[in-house]
């Protein structure tokens, strides 16, 4: 069945050699019916044969059984996918050391002080070169700063986590207190992140400082 949206119907599919629609409903009676075979995944159509193409155009199979080869498309896409990954690893070679070791702690949860500048920078541009598209998200957030400074207060200990990662406690020479609940299903350093930002955590994230 096909969903004519237009007509807002549901029409019948049927391939038939003798006729000049796929569609059931708009086919004569002699109908002379023959079986569809892909040979080792492959199906080649040739262009004498509209009505094939249009049943398989149509068939809701179509992008889930069976996808229609498209080398054009597939070249672009390829190229698309080449050209984020040149930009990501561009990005990567242009970060300062700083910069290395803030993305660093964002993307591996890790303190990057036990590496050498080299191990940093090998470490980033191959990520980069893995997964471009998370890189480029990541430096480009504006609070990408601010998420390296919350790792900084665990990998310091003055942050530290509790039951199982759902509770934010306090570990200053002052404040041994917990500071806030994980929501459920978040990250815990990104739910941290966002109370220290907001006008309820400004003070937590002085005594924070403070603790530097």
């Amino acid at each position: 069945m096909w969903f004519d949206e237009k007509n807002n119907i549901n029409k019948p599919l049927r391939y038939a050699v003798n006729q000049k629609t796929p569609f059931e409903d708009e086919q004569d009676d002699n109908v002379i019916l023959e079986p569809i075979v892909f040979e080792d995944g492959f199906l080649s159509v040739p262009r004498t044969n509209p009505v094939l193409q249009q049943f398989l155009h149509y068939h809701p199979q179509n992008g889930i059984v069976f996808i229609e080869i498209d080398n054009e498309k597939d070249a672009s896409d390829e190229i698309k996918d080449i050209n984020f990954e040149v930009d990501a690893m561009i990005e990567a070679r242009k970060l300062t050391i700083d910069q290395l070791e803030i993305v660093y702690r964002v993307l591996f949860s890790k303190d990057p002080s036990t590496l050498t500048t080299a191990e940093l920078r090998r470490d980033i541009l191959v990520y980069a070169k893995k997964d471009p598209e998370h890189f480029i998200n990541v430096i480009e957030d504006p609070t990408l700063k601010h998420q390296s400074k919350v790792r900084v207060f665990f990998d310091k200990g003055i942050l530290m986590l509790k039951n199982n990662g759902k509770e934010i406690w306090f570990n200053t020479p002052s404040n041994k207190k917990k500071m806030m609940n994980v929501p459920f299903g978040d990250d815990p350093f990104f739910a941290t992140a966002q109370y220290l930002q907001s006008d309820e955590g400004i003070d937590s994230l002085k005594l924070l400082d403070s603790c530097m």
